[in-house]
């Protein structure tokens, strides 16, 4: 009787990898950064590793960065609009007049982040390691930020409207100035947080508590009508 036929090797143990295939966990160095002023729209750019890179001008709209590694990028006016960067390694990277529009920031890790001037209107934040941070005359409108840690943050001035706050750790934040016009914030920590000057409109003053926080007198007027006092103007 004939030998039976030798086993065949299974393909995924059959030798090294093709020429030009790249595991699909891996890093992917050899995807290099646009140059300045391209527009890039629907691209896979899952875990390029982009360390240090400087862009500027660059459009990238409907992209996903998902562990992505742009630790101590530098962008100047980009725009990244409706983005995926999920897990992606942000940390030192600044950024300065760009735009991050509708994108999701899922468990990214951006701590050490600088923010000059930015929009990032309608992006979210779930998971995300978001401090410390800087930043300065930014746009964080409509985003969620859904017990984010920003406690001891510097957000003078900045814009929260209509932002999802709720559950948030904002602990000894200088928000003085700021828009949270409807912003929500139940669940919201604010211990040593001064509001002073705060554009309030529409916040529901009942949902979270105000012990040692700094309001100016026309806060302190609607908290306490929120509360059933009568004030007298």
């Amino acid at each position: 009787m004939a030998d039976p036929p030798a086993p065949r090797p299974s393909p995924a143990r059959s030798g090294p990898l093709r020429e030009g295939r790249v595991p699909s966990t891996g890093p992917r160095p050899h995807v290099r950064p646009p140059e300045a002023g391209a527009e890039v729209e629907g691209q896979d750019l899952a875990r390029v590793d982009w360390w240090g890179a400087e862009l500027d001008g660059v459009t990238f709209t409907r992209c996903r960065f998902d562990d992505a590694g742009l630790e101590e990028l530098v962008t100047r006016r980009c725009v990244f609009e409706s983005c995926v960067l999920t897990g992606v390694r942000m940390g030192g990277s600044r950024h300065l007049g760009s735009a991050f529009l509708s994108c999701r920031f899922d468990r990214a890790r951006l701590f050490d982040v600088t923010w000059d001037g930015c929009k990032l209107t309608g992006s979210q934040f779930p998971g995300a390691q978001v401090r410390p941070m800087t930043s300065t005359e930014s746009d964080w409108s409509w985003t969620n930020l859904r017990g984010a840690d920003l406690s001891g943050l510097d957000l003078s001035g900045h814009r929260f409207r209509e932002a999802d706050l709720t559950d948030a750790d904002l602990r000894e934040c200088d928000l003085t100035g700021a828009d949270l016009d409807r912003a929500r914030l139940q669940g919201v920590k604010l211990r040593g947080t001064d509001l002073r000057g705060a554009s309030t409109d529409g916040v529901n003053w009942l949902a979270f508590e105000l012990t040692g926080v700094r309001l100016d007198l026309v806060q302190a007027v609607q908290f306490a009508r929120a509360h059933g006092a009568l004030v007298s103007d």
